[in-house]
């Protein structure tokens, strides 16, 4: 050993063992709160305003509006109030899902024939006419 072990060596040796990790400990704490603060409510939480969808397959359904669309949230909702009817586009979006389940409820077999992609794929236009040929 190069040099001999002292109370004045062992003292601050032991003090910086016990702060080092409570400060780790701490800082990490401090961060995560920090980016349940930047991220906002959930909308998934406690759903409100839902008149046509169920809120146990509220974000599944979500998730296939923005593909089928090809949009974020923000194309019908309005940011950070999502409950809002603010948007016009909501009730649009609304008119589209009772048009699709009036369509499906006509099969027979129960199966969801019709969905949002079966004519948007992935735009915010339906496609009315077949793409055109190419030369």
């Amino acid at each position: 050993m190069l040099f001999a072990r002292t109370a004045a060596y062992d003292m601050p040796m032991r003090l910086l063992r016990i702060v080092c990790p409570l400060l780790l400990i701490l800082g990490v704490a401090l961060f995560a709160q920090e980016e349940k603060k930047k991220k906002g409510p959930n909308p998934f939480e406690n759903p409100k305003n839902l008149k046509l969808l169920k809120p146990d397959n509220l974000r599944e359904a979500m998730q296939g509006f923005n593909a089928a669309l090809g949009v974020m949230c923000t194309e019908c909702h309005v940011q950070g109030d999502f409950p809002s009817d603010e948007n016009p586009k909501k009730e649009i979006a609304r008119m589209m899902i009772m048009m699709a389940r009036d369509i499906n409820g006509k099969f027979p077999d129960g199966k969801q024939h019709v969905r949002c992609y079966t004519c948007h794929r992935g735009s915010t236009e339906p496609a009315t006419e077949p793409p055109p040929k190419a030369n």
